[in-house]
């Protein structure tokens, strides 16, 4: 519970029927506990002040109710302050014993970080070392202390690997999670300027994830090449991997369409024809450092080949779907600016009769929000599109200008109502299109 930031919330949508387009609101037990804490803490001073007025005959009964207003949201406050500390020493006996179990656990203990990638990342290990390995990884996004400690209770103790996604949300955490599951090896995917109403700056976030040194030896820390900004907090020399080159493997022949990626490695007189249905050249470096860690645990190239032969686009990152003979690619989950450039750079490369561009923005920018938004239009414009669809919110003045300052020529339309646009988009489009929708807002940023 973060109490400045309920109270926050509770003063900018005072009535969450108003920004609610998409679903219900479900109240969890938890909730359901506030809001009768919150209307007890109204209701009786009401009824008491009522009382007061009518049956004493005085006015401190009105001073009463009028108090009522205030102490409600004292009351919430307080349930939530009182209830962050209740949880954590509720919580304590299930991490201690999370920690013991990682720490005397056998396999090889992967935590791989970033700020975009990750789920990707962990899939693309989990699914090659797979080939040849008992492997366990986290499940969905479940990517902090909690969704850990309770996952590694259901661990059979004989997996030879084990995948491990670290989610960053404020300064302290990478930390927190190599305290709990004490990793032997790391993969930073990249950094890009997310989350930045806590971390506040781009090196903050860097130096966060720099702290995974302290719990794993550099030469079993991978590092994207592309996070120069934490490469450079790193003290010693870690290991690079990129598109072009991991560990003395030269990457070539990169080829991309609809159908997926495929790439050639070679180091010496070995070589490596390879293919994904993953989409884009930004997971090339990916599915190259797998093919490099499976090699120095032992996997042979058919293990390794098959393995990448059975990656596949995970739900909402660059998943490709057919609607009426054009082609969606849906890259709506949890979108960065390094996401968006690659999306954007597979985009520009595939062929179609008409190329369509979809995204409401970023959140979490914090003080990069208009510089941001305003490379995310520049790049927009390099890639392309016949036509721009920019769902309407406080970012899209910050697009438009990027596109204007790269003097993008096609067209542009602001959509106010988000859920119609998607719900008919099978009348949006035509055979021949692909459309790239990257991204998508809660209700409340509409």
């Amino acid at each position: 519970y973060d109490p400045g930031r309920l109270w926050n919330w509770l003063f900018t949508f005072p009535d969450l029927e108003t920004i609610i387009n998409r679903g219900k609101l479900i109240l969890t037990t938890k909730a359901r506990l506030l809001l009768a804490i919150a209307y007890t803490g109204f209701l009786l001073p009401v009824f008491l002040g009522a009382y007061i007025i009518i049956g004493q005959d005085s006015y401190w009964g009105l001073l009463l109710i009028l108090a009522s207003f205030g102490i409600s949201f004292v009351s919430i406050l307080t349930v939530a302050i009182v209830g962050k500390f209740a949880l954590d020493i509720k919580r304590k006996p299930l991490m201690d014993e999370a920690e013991k179990i990682f720490m005397n656990h056998s396999g090889v203990r992967i935590a791989v970080l970033g700020s975009y990638g990750k789920t990707t990342m962990k899939e693309i290990l989990a699914t090659v070392l797979g080939e040849k390995f008992k492997v366990a990884m986290t499940p969905g996004n479940k990517n902090v202390p909690i969704s850990h400690a309770r996952w590694s209770t259901n661990l059979e103790g004989d997996e030879d690997v084990l995948v491990i996604e670290y989610g960053e949300g404020e300064p302290g955490d990478i930390k927190k999670l190599a305290r709990l599951s004490h990793p032997t090896m790391a993969v930073i995917t990249g950094i890009a300027p997310n989350h930045l109403d806590k971390y506040k700056t781009i090196d903050s976030l860097a130096s966060d994830f720099s702290d995974i040194q302290e719990y794993v030896d550099n030469k079993n820390i991978y590092t994207n090449y592309d996070a120069k900004k934490v490469i450079d907090k790193l003290k010693n020399k870690v290991k690079i991997f990129s598109e072009s080159e991991v560990e003395g493997w030269k990457i070539s022949n990169i080829k991309v369409g609809l159908n997926g990626t495929s790439f050639v490695m070679k180091k010496g007189a070995q070589q490596i024809k390879l293919h994904t249905s993953l989409l884009g050249e930004h997971n090339v470096s990916s599915l190259a450092l797998a093919v490099v860690i499976a090699t120095e645990l032992g996997l042979s190239i058919d293990q390794i080949k098959t393995g990448v032969a059975k990656t596949k686009p995970f739900e909402h990152r660059m998943d490709p779907r057919s609607l009426n003979g054009a082609w969606l690619i849906d890259d709506t989950y949890n979108g960065n600016l390094e996401g968006f450039k690659a999306g954007l750079k597979l985009l520009s490369q595939l062929e179609a009769k008409r190329k369509i561009y979809v995204t409401p923005g970023l959140v979490d920018q914090g003080q990069e929000t208009e510089h941001v938004h305003h490379e995310i239009g520049e790049a927009i414009a390099n890639a392309k599109p016949n036509r721009v669809v920019l769902m309407k919110n406080e970012n899209t003045i910050f697009i438009e200008e990027g596109l204007k300052s790269n003097n993008f020529s096609g067209e542009v339309i602001i959509e106010d109502d988000p859920l119609s646009f998607y719900k008919g988009l099978e009348q949006f489009v035509a055979s021949g299109d692909v459309v790239l929708m990257q991204n998508d807002l809660p209700d409340a940023y509409n």
